[in-house]
């Protein structure tokens, strides 16, 4: 009975899970819904069976457990265009779809007192953005415009005590990833594949990698952490092979980190972490929009973002044996230039702080109820010569191109423990 229960929620995950996000850059501020409460932290303090995500070396400490979640995710997302010769200054609103709802689901199972296997499947990341009147009309588009990018992972296991207190894990990533794009004909005469830019529909992506991590024990109350994923290879976006640099090349970029939990009383731990996520490294996301060779060209345009570090910390409180309160900070630099506006208004992913808070409500038979809520603060990007002067390539641009946006995050989880 136990089987079929964690093999029916799993595929209810996996079905569900393509949602879209943009917290720090375009990935989540954290996995699971404790570590969402404490500004996303997790990498020395695995608190449920989402703890693969962020270091699978964590599993060990989680025990035998499921845990399922939902979380509801709600940006708020617009541009404008000043200073342009196509017309006037205009403001637009790219909330045409602004409520996703993102479930998690976990499920960890001890081999004996120093190993584990799980499965953790959560979204990753994605953005969205969807403008009923479209910025680019003054420069030939017809109808609404925006984009909408979905990455589930599915990512079983396994972690391994090797000396007291330490602790190596590994996660295959089952990736999946959904694109879509709208509203984008002036981009197409600078495309080497013009039928493969806009309005073609959904197309899928897929790819495996992998998240390796170290969990020590340094003493009773302090722990030590490392979480490492390498650039995940996807499958290519055929549909859209002439706006993504490389054919509809659009890989998960590496990312690394390391983090520390201590216990400065019985009832209270602090935590933080700093991760990097290579953005840069990715071309379709990484190469500025100005560069030489033509749209979907191994040298054509991309986002233009930056790498970022994050900064992540958090506190928990135990007020009883029943309850337990959580707060956190979570800071990212800005991955998007001034001069790399305009093609993110597509992609307006500039917010970089935000504030949590959570709590677990432990019932009877050891079984909990977790909150997180997040708020990201409105964050503004003023665009610097972010319109090319000769877009499109037969026109006159020039202005700039700002962003701006905001998040509100409130996620619930139940989990089992066995």
């Amino acid at each position: 009975m136990k089987q079929k229960i964690i093999v029916s929620m799993l595929v209810a995950a996996g079905l569900a899970s393509p949602v879209a996000y943009a917290t720090n850059g375009y990935f989540a501020h954290g996995y699971g819904t404790k570590a969402k409460g404490m500004g996303g932290v997790g990498i020395a303090l695995p608190q449920d069976a989402l703890a693969a995500a962020t270091n699978p070396a964590g599993m060990i400490k989680v025990g035998e457990r499921i845990d399922a979640g939902l979380e509801w995710f709600r940006p708020s997302r617009s541009a404008s265009i000043t200073g342009n010769a196509f017309g006037a200054d205009a403001t637009y609103d790219g909330n045409g779809k602004q409520n996703f709802f993102i479930p998690e689901f976990g499920y960890n199972h001890m081999l004996g007192a120093d190993s584990s296997v799980g499965v953790s499947v959560y979204g990753n990341g994605g953005m969205n953005s969807d403008y009923a009147q479209n910025p680019y009309a003054r420069f030939g588009a017809t109808g609404s415009a925006g984009i909408n990018l979905e990455q589930l992972f599915i990512s079983p296991s396994y972690a391994k005590e090797i000396a007291p207190g330490h602790s190596l894990g590994i996660a295959v990533n089952l990736v999946y990833q959904r694109f879509s794009a709208k509203g984008l004909t002036p981009f197409t005469g600078m495309s080497a594949a013009p039928g493969s830019v806009t309005d073609q529909g959904n197309d899928s992506s897929t790819g495996v990698g992998l998240r390796l991590g170290w969990l020590g024990e340094i003493s009773p109350s302090f722990s030590l952490g490392a979480t490492y994923q390498p650039k995940t290879r996807m499958s290519k976006f055929s549909k859209y092979q002439g706006l993504f640099a490389d054919q509809g090349s659009f890989d998960i970029p590496a990312s690394y980190g390391v983090g520390m939990s201590m216990k400065p009383t019985p009832v209270t731990t602090l935590a933080v972490d700093v991760e990097v996520i290579e953005y840069s490294k990715v071309k379709s996301v990484g190469s500025p929009f100005a560069s030489p060779g033509p749209l979907g060209s191994a040298t054509g345009a991309g986002f233009g973002w930056k790498d970022v570090t994050v900064f992540k910390i958090g506190a928990s409180h135990d007020l009883s044996d029943k309850l337990t309160v959580r707060a956190g900070y979570n800071h990212n630099n800005q991955p998007i230039p001034a001069s790399e506006t305009f093609f993110n208004i597509l992609a307006p992913g500039v917010v970089t702080d935000h504030v949590t808070l959570g709590a677990t409500w432990r019932l009877e038979g050891n079984n909990e109820i977790s909150l997180a809520y997040m708020h990201a603060f409105k964050t503004s990007v003023n665009g610097v010569n972010s319109i090319p002067p000769g877009f499109p390539p037969a026109g006159m641009g020039g202005g700039n191109a700002n962003l701006k946006m905001s998040e509100d995050s409130l996620g619930l989880a139940y989990s089992w423990k066995m």
